[in-house]
């Protein structure tokens, strides 16, 4: 397979962008060549100005949706940046005293799932979900990862950041031929829909409101105008006093929201 020439990477770019508002650096043709190579393959297709014409020429648009697959960044884990979940317990606790028996969570980027489940089992650790009404929405671009995320299951190394007490708790050990996963009990996914979402078309077709919406480690594929449109319509949907919580390495620092800043990476309506 030969290189890619200039103006056919720049194509891309653009299609990528147009798509999903993913923005690729100028120097960034290796990590495009890396990720779409195996699509290549699979199609036969030996050029990668010949592939973009198959994406552009496709009425169905099913391969815009591959070339996206290949191109999203799905680093995921549970309980990831682990002190946001203990903040969202902090809050639950405090709205369940007052009486509140209605949430709705949005897990914005989910990827293979490992963010949704953590959020539903962290709510399930302050009240029992049968005792309200309790859903999360999950979306992402990826239909690849969504399929993942909605089968629930994981391999020993992927479940090692789950406390043991939950892990025995929300998932059962299945022993397979290909070795032992841990598949998340019906339990918890009953309380999940997973869709799929392009973050860069705007407005959403959900109504919400939601009382927390996780949109963590994705703005940074995003350039300030894409940015600034989404976190507008997180805004919109959250219901007042609702909360934000955005990666680590994330900021909202000139993106002139109307969000209050609660504490580094932890927004409020």
């Amino acid at each position: 397979m030969s290189g890619i020439d200039r103006k056919t990477f720049e194509r891309f770019r653009d299609l990528i962008y147009e798509k999903s508002g993913i923005a690729l650096g100028s120097k960034k043709e290796a990590l495009l060549t890396a990720r779409i190579s195996k699509r290549m393959r699979a199609l036969q297709i030996e050029d990668y100005k010949s592939y973009l014409d198959y994406v552009l020429n496709d009425a169905t648009g099913n391969e815009v949706v591959q070339l996206l697959d290949a191109i999203s960044t799905n680093v995921t884990s549970f309980f990831r940046e682990a002190d946001h979940f203990d903040f969202m317990t902090e809050i639950l606790q405090k709205r369940v005293n007052e009486g509140q028996r209605k949430f709705r969570f949005w897990s914005a980027a989910s990827s293979t799932g490992e963010e949704p489940y953590t959020i539903v089992m962290t709510f399930s650790e302050v009240i029992d979900p049968s005792l309200c009404d309790v859903r999360l929405l999950a979306t992402d671009i990826s239909t690849r990862v969504l399929e993942k995320a909605m089968r629930g299951e994981y391999d020993e190394e992927k479940v090692q950041t789950i406390p043991t007490a939950l892990l025995h708790k929300y998932f059962d050990r299945i022993h397979t031929p290909s070795g032992t996963v841990y598949r998340v009990r019906q339990e918890l996914k009953r309380l999940i829909a997973f869709r799929r979402l392009n973050l860069s078309v705007t407005p959403f077709p959900m109504r919400g409101p939601f009382d927390m919406v996780f949109c963590r480690n994705v703005m940074i594929y995003f350039d300030n105008d894409v940015r600034r449109k989404l976190l507008n319509e997180i805004y919109r949907l959250l219901k007042p006093g609702g909360y934000l919580m955005v990666g680590h390495a994330e900021s909202l620092t000139g993106m002139m929201s109307e969000f209050k800043t609660v504490r580094p990476s932890i927004y409020v309506k």
